[in-house]
């Protein structure tokens, strides 16, 4: 497909809408356009879900082999509902899952739900097990597709079931079976029947790829209701259908600890997970027999293991990937290792990811993007050994100089090396700036190099960005994650504000011209910095902020996770020192905020709650609210808004 046929496309996608007046915000703020992308069995078609208009999403259908133009067949508004992702069954049938937050009784609530289509848009089925008026219980859980492929039946599936007891009074048609289990559907018939029976404790099941349930993992429930802090995991060995014990994970306020099993291999008969291994996560493979033997295969002195490689409609394991400066991939896969090398030298300066492949894996659905680049999926034929151009993920930005990012390291005050990613505007020489130091949220996670929309809008517009992986981040190993970025905030908080004064100290940052910007935990950094040192950053704004670690502790008090957030957040005087809203007297900087009213990970009563903190100690703020978003605010319309708007503010609190 030429660029000109994607770039059509990308207006497709988009419903016709015109650009906004404020042009770069605008271009900036539109979502990627290939939010998810699956490959036919066959190779000859993709499956793309694309925005639509505002905060709209759309199943669009690629012909690969240009017959017929792309064509939309579904499309949800995002109010509420939203599309997420589709695959193939089959070569002409997809399942999609649809998404919705709602506001209930214990706040707001996620539901997910899987449903069934022909590519040419007939035939739409309903797949998650539906519940009635006699359910006891509601059910939020759609159904995962664990195995997409069974020897017994073309377009058969592997799903899970969320099992709900139904009212027996009055009635000999009420079921009592309760708790996750698998069945097998037939997305084309509907069919089902269970393979495994519900398990009410039952979180996880995982299977091997050719329809059989290898892994399940149970996670018991206190006498209060609440989940464990354990996780028991169960294998099943060669022809057996017994469950035998693999191992326990548990859950910590520092992360987890044990084995984390994630993929199957049915020709070696083992599992691929994460443990750790002197102190950082390493990806291991565990005999399913009962000898248990445990190999290590892949670990770093220096990072974590982060990733799996798999591919095809088997899922296979083919490399693992982690993160220096750049993510790098280790293939156990000769053939691929040899193609990764030259996908390589043949894209110099991007990274190359493996994001799906037909049924006999003579086609490669690849992506390719970098710094500044914000990347082109591509379709390569190994048998032709021929790669075609297939859409640019953000079509928009192509007319725009991007900006190249740098990985640097800065001293903490401790003398600490933090390291940090510099983005710095195109055509600059990069002194004399205005700056923004910007927090990565998580806390466990950390930025990597690559396109960041953010970081390059405000690079754009004349700023110089730092996104700091101070410590409190994943990725760097248990002493690097200390006890987590809440209950270590001062630490974590301190490493935010000296990549501040690392960049007044190198002449990056033109004197006065210092501002902070950050996004959910990266919203709390932002207004945590400006307690613990209210005369460096100039203006403040926060995203989806945490403002309150009690306030953070009590939205979960409904939840079977309380005991693990609560444990996460801790208790002592770090919970009223490090709680932004508590010190809001502190804060001297002007600050701007912004929150979804439907924001699932941290309720906007947090920013309202800041909002009022503020005002009552007489300092400038501003609240914009977005009604009927979550946390990812996934709407072009408001995230332009929140560029343009943001912009404007920092404009006005840096004198610029």
């Amino acid at each position: 497909m030429k660029l000109g046929v994607a770039l059509a496309l990308a207006v497709l996608c988009l419903g016709g809408r015109a650009m906004a007046a404020d042009e770069t915000a605008a271009a900036f703020g539109m979502r990627e356009y290939v939010q998810q992308i699956s490959l036919s069995p066959d190779g000859k078609q993709a499956a793309m879900v694309t925005p639509a208009a505002g905060r709209g999403a759309q199943l669009v259908i690629l012909d690969l082999t240009g017959a017929t133009a792309a064509r939309a067949i579904l499309a949800s508004t995002g109010d509420p509902e939203r599309l997420t992702e589709c695959s193939w069954s089959t070569d002409t049938r997809l399942i999609c899952q649809l998404y919705v937050v709602v506001k209930g009784a214990q706040g707001r609530l996620g539901f997910t739900r899987l449903i069934a289509l022909n590519s040419d848009g007939s035939a739409v089925k309903v797949l998650s097990a539906q519940t009635n008026e006699r359910s006891l219980r509601m059910s939020q859980n759609g159904g995962d597709i664990i195995d997409w492929v069974t020897d017994d039946a073309p377009g058969a599936v592997l799903m899970t079931r969320d099992y709900i007891p139904e009212k027996t009074t009055g009635t000999h048609l009420g079921k009592e079976e309760d708790g996750l289990g698998v069945d097998r559907v037939d997305t084309l018939t509907l069919s089902r029947k269970p393979v495994e029976r519900p398990n009410l404790n039952a979180i996880e099941y995982i299977g091997d790829g050719h329809g059989l349930v290898r892994i399940m993992g149970v996670r018991p429930k206190r006498s209060s209701g609440y989940a464990d802090d354990n996780i028991q995991y169960f294998y099943r060995a060669v022809n057996q259908r017994d469950w035998r014990p693999l191992g326990q994970l548990t859950i910590t306020a520092g992360g987890y600890s044990g084995f984390n099993p994630y993929a199957v291999d049915p020709q070696l008969n083992v599992v691929y997970g994460f443990d750790a291994q002197d102190g950082r996560r390493a990806l291991f493979k565990v005999a399913l027999d009962e000898t248990l033997k445990r190999e290590l295969v892949l670990a770093r002195p220096d990072v974590d293991v982060t990733g799996l490689v798999r591919i095809g409609r088997q899922k296979r394991v083919v490399g693992a990937s982690f993160v220096t400066d750049r993510r790098e991939t280790e293939f156990f896969d000769p053939e691929l290792r040899k193609l990764g090398v030259a996908l390589g030298k043949a894209l110099p300066g991007r990274l190359v990811t493996f994001i799906d492949a037909s049924a006999d894996e003579s086609k490669l659905l690849l992506f390719a993007g970098g710094d500044s680049d914000p990347g082109l999926y591509y379709l390569f034929d190994k048998k032709a050994r021929r790669m075609e151009e297939l859409i640019s993920a953000r079509p928009p930005l192509q007319t725009f100089k991007l900006a190249t990012v740098k990985a640097v390291t800065y001293p903490a005050a401790d003398g600490t090396q933090i390291p940090a990613y510099l983005t710095l505007p195109a055509g600059r020489d990069g002194k004399n700036l205005p700056a923004i130091v910007m927090p990565h949220g998580g806390p466990s996670a950390r930025d990597e190099w690559g396109f960041d929309w953010l970081a390059q809008f405000f690079a754009h517009q004349g700023y110089a960005v730092l996104q700091p992986n101070y410590r409190g981040s994943a990725g760097y190993g248990a002493d690097w994650f200390q006890k987590n970025g809440f209950q270590s905030w001062r630490t974590a908080i301190g490493d935010v504000n000296d990549g501040g004064r690392w960049l007044q100290q190198q002449g990056i940052a033109k004197p006065g011209k210092l501002a902070i910007v950050g996004w959910s935990y990266g919203g709390y950094a932002a207004l945590q910095s400006a307690v613990l040192d209210p005369d460096l950053f100039k203006a403040v704004v926060a995203i989806a902020p945490v403002t309150d670690l009690e306030t953070l502790r009590s939205e979960h008090l409904d939840f079977v996770d309380y005991p693990q957030v609560s444990a996460f957040i801790g208790k002592g005087p770090h919970v009223t020192e490090g709680s932004p809203a508590q010190n809001a007297a502190a804060i001297k900087a002007p600050v701007l905020m912004f929150h979804g009213d439907l924001d699932a990970n941290v309720g906007i009563g947090e920013s309202r709650l800041m909002e009022r903190r503020l005002k009552a100690a007489g300092r400038s703020v501003e609240l914009i609210e977005f009604k009927g978003l979550d946390h990812q605010l996934a709407d072009d319309a408001a995230r332009t808004q929140m560029l343009s708007k943001a912009d404007a503010f920092l404009r006005a609190s840096l004198g610029l």
